[in-house]
């Protein structure tokens, strides 16, 4: 009841996957190439959307070779895609990764190259969390600054 799929008005894309049978993480490329200004931050394009049970998340994180290799991050560390952003109106529900370039230089990252691992994890919710009918409208940064 989770796992990937190509967001619609993309092709060619690499679905993300583990590396390895102990992997946690499924590695998401980027589909087109990029380019970061030092001191920036963009939205990196991954084509890619994914579906989950209502009471998971999935949770995107640097890979390790992100910063070592390429003075790049994420610039909260962690990219929340909830499960309501799957088929949202704006975009589909396809996945973008933001990145910060924390150096001096310009950085350009080529169509394929790995930026990011995805964690699906269930999450709890509070007892006394008062009921909450509001639904997704959109996508990116939908629900608010």
């Amino acid at each position: 009841m989770r796992g990937f799929e190509i967001a619609k008005g993309y092709q060619n894309i690499t679905l993300p996957r583990r590396s390895t049978a102990l992997s946690a993480g499924y590695d998401f490329e980027i589909c087109e190439s990029i380019t970061l200004k030092p001191k920036s931050i963009k939205r990196a394009k991954t084509g890619v959307k994914a579906y989950m049970k209502d009471d998971e998340v999935l949770k995107l994180y640097p890979r390790s070779s992100l910063p070592k290799n390429y003075g790049l991050t994420i610039p909260n560390n962690v990219g929340i895609i909830d499960a309501d952003y799957y088929n949202n109106p704006d975009n589909d529900g396809a996945i973008f990764i933001q990145l910060y370039n924390f150096t001096d230089h310009t950085v350009t990252l080529e169509k394929g190259t790995r930026i990011a691992q995805g964690i699906f994890v269930h999450y709890l919710k509070a007892d006394s969390e008062p009921l909450n009918n509001h639904k997704r409208t959109g996508g990116f940064g939908s629900t608010g600054s």
